[in-house]
C-alpha cells in the first residue's frame, strides 16, 4: 500500500510540473472564469454560451486530468518498474558474488594477538577437530597438537608436519620470534648486544630442540586416539603454524610483522572449499612429500621400543626409559597448564 501511494504521489506531481499539468492549469483558468462570467450576465443567449464554454472546458479538463493519470502510471509501469526490477535482480546477483568472494578468500573468524590463550578460539578450534576424520598439523613442535588429540579423545587420523631438530635452520626463525617476545617484556629491545642476542639465541635452540622430542613424545603417547599418526620432519618449516579440518584450516599468523612479541599470534578461520584452505592442503602435500624430509609412523599398537628407534634415527637422539619419563611427565605437565589456560575440556 505504501509503495502505491509513493507512485501516486509522483504521477502527481510530474502531471503539474509538465506542459500538460500547463494545459489542465489553463482550462481549469477559463472554466472557472467563465462560471463566474456568466452569473453576472442577465438570462439569455450569451449567459448560455458563457455557461456551456465553462462547463465544456471544466469536463475537458477534468477528463484530461484523468486521462493525464492514468496515462502517466501506465507509463510508470511500463518503464520504470521494469527498471527498478532490473537494478534489483543486479544487486541480488552482486550480492550473492560478494558473499561468495567473501567464502573464497575472506576469512570466517579473526582472532587477535595476545600473550595469554583465547578460550573461545580453542572452544571453537576443538569442535572443528572433534568433527573432522582427518587433522593435518603444521606446525614446530607439535605439542599444541597432542594435547588436543588427548583432550578431544576421538577417532581419526594425524598427519604432521614439524621442524627437524637436527637442522640448526629448521628452528632459528621460531628462536628469533621467541626472542624478540622476551626482549619486549625486559624492555630491551635498545640495550641487547650483539654477544648477548647470540648466545640467547643459542639457549632458545636448544630448548626448542628440546621441545620438539617432548612433543614427539606426546605423539607418541596420544597414539591411541589416532588411526595412525603420520609425522614428517623437515629441515625449513614454514613460519606460520597450519591446523586443518574436514571442514576448515587455521592459520597462526607468526610471521605477521604487525604482531612480532606477542606469544599468540594473529589467527585466521578459513572454511572448507575457500581459495586458502585448497592452497593450504596443496601445500601440506608438497612438504609431507619432500625427498629430503624425515618420516615417522605412529600407529595405536606402536611400542616403546620401536618408538624408541625410530625417534632416535629422526632427532639423532638416543631414547633410554630415564629420557623417555623425563620426556614424559614434560609433556604432561605442559598439557594440564595449556589446558587449564586454554580452557579445554574432554
Amino acid at each position: 500500500m505504501g509503495g502505491e501511494a509513493t507512485r501516486g504521489d509522483t504521477s502527481i506531481k510530474e502531471i503539474f510540473w509538465t506542459r500538460t499539468g500547463l494545459l489542465l492549469l489553463i482550462l481549469i483558468v477559463v472554466a472557472g472564469s467563465s462560471l463566474t462570467v456568466s452569473t453576472m450576465l442577465p438570462a439569455g443567449l450569451a449567459k448560455d454560451l458563457v455557461v456551456a464554454l465553462g462547463t465544456g472546458t471544466m469536463i475537458t479538463a477534468v477528463v484530461g486530468f484523468g486521462q493525464t493519470l492514468i496515462t502517466a502510471s501506465a507509463t510508470q509501469r511500463a518503464m520504470v518498474t521494469p527498471l527498478i526490477e532490473e537494478n534489483r535482480r543486479a544487486l541480488q546477483e552482486l550480492s550473492a558474488e560478494y558473499r561468495s568472494l567473501n567464502s573464497e578468500f575472506f576469512p570466517t573468524h579473526v582472532f587477535d594477538a595476545s600473550d595469554e590463550p583465547d578460550p573461545a578460539f580453542n572452544q571453537l578450534l576443538m569442535t572443528d577437530l572433534r568433527g573432522t576424520r582427518q587433522y593435518f598439523f603444521r606446525g614446530f613442535a607439535g605439542r599444541h597438537a597432542a594435547a588436543r588429540l588427548l583432550v578431544s579423545q576421538g577417532d581419526r587420523e594425524l598427519r604432521a608436519v614439524m621442524a627437524d631438530p637436527t637442522e640448526r635452520s629448521a628452528i632459528t626463525g621460531r628462536a628469533r620470534y621467541l626472542l624478540q617476545h622476551r626482549r619486549r617484556d625486559h624492555g630491551a629491545r635498545t640495550t641487547t648486544t650483539n654477544t648477548g642476542a647470540d648466545n640467547g639465541i643459542e639457549a632458545l635452540q636448544r630448548q626448542l630442540q628440546e621441545e620438539i622430542h617432548v612433543g614427539l613424545v606426546g605423539l607418541f603417547l596420544a597414539r591411541s586416539y589416532c588411526t595412525s599418526m603420520h609425522v614428517t620432519l623437515i629441515a625449513d618449516p614454514p613460519l606460520d603454524r597450519v591446523e586443518m579440518f574436514d571442514d576448515s584450516t587455521w592459520i597462526t599468523l607468526y610471521s605477521d610483522a604487525d604482531a612480532v612479541g606477542s606469544l599468540y599470534p594473529r589467527t585466521l578461520r578459513f572454511s572448507e572449499g575457500s581459495f586458502i584452505y585448497n592452497m593450504e592442503r596443496a601445500e601440506f602435500a608438497r612438504l609431507s612429500s619432500a625427498r629430503s624430509a624425515r618420516h615417522m609412523l605412529i600407529t595405536p599398537d606402536l611400542g616403546r621400543r620401536e618408538f624408541a628407534t625410530q625417534f632416535e634415527h629422526v632427532t639423532g637422539a638416543r631414547l633410554g626409559t630415564k629420557q623417555f619419563t623425563e620426556l614424559a611427565e614434560r609433556f604432561h605437565h605442559f598439557r594440564q597448564e595449556f589446558s587449564t589456560l586454554a580452557d579445554l575440556r574432554s
